[in-house]
């Protein structure tokens, strides 16, 4: 008999909350971003609440407007591995580039937390767009879009050859006969490529979970096929249930034209609930987090993300008619594209869509009572658009607990969330995916 689809959830943690304004509050602590308990104490509440996992975005290059809100980040693998014992059953996923990193020190980097956290690791894959951080590893621009991803591709084959690079049973550890590992079960990668060229195994042993859950956040074409390649989770934006479904089917169906099993492919789009005990207490508060938006900011950060020059946008009108095609850009696409057809599709203007994109930046903002935000993620679950989602709160750490103490038991009573967790697993076996076989062992999966 099969086993009842049931929801996941990724709390996806930033500083004082997704919402731009959230450190403004009476509330808010505008030096949490920096302090470890802060991180603690969310990563215990989203633990309470069953999530599957817990999320860091991370980028190697510091926000050019210190102004509109706390800047900067610890570094999250480090951060991770702190958090890994504070907790017991939460998945830890740290954001990591691939065009500014080595695949061997981040290999291990990774292989180090899953240990430490006796198998709880993943890795969210980014090619990092932007002249900011290409300037701070030597490059005079960024990187084209084709060959960030061109780049990717090899770094994650390379990976996954240092992953394997141990076999599960390569320490003997016999004390008898003096012999503590089996060197013929060690395979060096020896790799040569275009952008690497890699010849040791990797200095770690194989990790609980042979390698990290890998998950993926690009919904250009490029990144979709990146992900119908590599991906076991994704997260991604979308404004409305119709593009969500469209993104769910279409993403899985290049999973099995990939030779993948779609089920082994999960889509989380990101909800950014602002929650109250009424409709009308859930708008008050929306309203008050939209009152401490300083427009400014939103508009030098639109220009940019458009590729507008400064002083372009007007606040109280549109969007100007002739913005750059969607080809022309080599930043963030999928989301220049969202941002474009949201303002067009709503008729927003500037100010209105600044508003919009204040609380989690292009992905969905959903202001309502515990059971109307419980019914759309239900809606959407059920109707083909996500397995679960990202769960974003407005402000932190109230927007979480708020989720936890009064959303997450809905799900429960309808039971689209576990009650508890039960006995100690993987980060993979609570996601429903396989444990990879090494590939110098054998080519068949086996599930933990």
């Amino acid at each position: 008999m099969k086993t009842r689809r049931r929801l996941h959830l990724n709390a996806f943690l930033m500083n004082t909350g997704h919402h731009e304004a959230s450190w403004r509050l009476p509330e808010s602590d505008p030096y949490a971003h920096v302090e470890l308990g802060h991180y603690v104490g969310l990563a215990r509440t989203a633990e309470r609440g069953t999530f599957d996992s817990l999320f860091l975005a991370d980028g190697p290059q510091l926000w050019s407007n210190l102004a509109q809100r706390p800047a900067g980040a610890l570094e999250p693998l480090t951060l991770l591995t702190a958090l890994a014992t504070a907790t017991e059953h939460i998945g830890l996923i740290a954001t990591a580039s691939t065009s500014y990193n080595s695949p061997y020190n981040l290999a291990r980097r990774f292989a180090s937390l899953d240990i430490i956290s006796g198998g709880r690791a993943g890795w969210n894959i980014v090619t990092t767009a932007g002249a900011e951080a290409a300037r701070n590893f030597g490059l005079d621009a960024e990187p084209a879009h084709a060959e960030r991803y061109a780049r990717a591709a090899e770094f994650l084959d390379v990976a996954l050859k240092l992953w394997d690079s141990w076999e599960d049973d390569a320490i003997v550890a016999d004390k008898a006969a003096g012999v503590w590992g089996d060197d013929t079960k060690i395979h060096p990668p020896r790799h040569r490529g275009t952008y690497f060229g890699v010849e040791g195994a990797l200095n770690v042993p194989r990790s609980p979970q042979g390698y990290p859950l890998l998950v993926q956040a690009g919904s250009s074409k490029d990144g979709k096929a990146f992900a119908a390649r590599y991906a076991e989770a994704v997260f991604t934006a979308q404004q409305t249930l119709g593009d969500a479904r469209d993104f769910y089917a279409g993403l899985k169906a290049l999973t099995v034209a990939a030779g993948r099993d779609p089920d082994h492919i999960k889509v989380l789009p990101g909800i950014v609930p602002v929650i109250g005990s009424t409709e009308a207490e859930a708008r008050a508060n929306e309203q008050v987090l939209e009152d401490h938006i300083v427009y400014a900011h939103g508009v030098d950060r639109l220009e940019s993300l458009l590729q507008l020059p400064p002083g372009t946008l007007e606040l109280d009108g549109p969007l100007p008619a002739d913005l750059p095609p969607e080809s022309s850009i080599e930043g963030a696409r999928s989301r220049y594209t969202l941002v474009v057809e949201l303002a067009r599709r709503d008729r927003l203007t500037v100010r209105q869509l600044i508003g919009r994109l204040g609380g989690g930046r292009g992905h969905l903002t959903f202001s309502g009572t515990p059971e109307q935000v419980a019914d759309a993620i239900e809606e959407w679950f059920t109707l083909g658009a996500a397995d679960g989602f990202n769960i974003m709160p407005a402000v932190l750490p109230s927007g979480l607990d708020t989720f936890v103490d009064h959303v997450v038991p809905i799900l429960r009573s309808r039971g689209l969330l576990r009650e508890e967790y039960g006995p100690r697993q993987t980060l993979r076996a609570r996601y429903g995916l396989p444990r990879p076989a090494n590939q110098h062992v054998s080519p068949a999966l086996t599930r933990v």
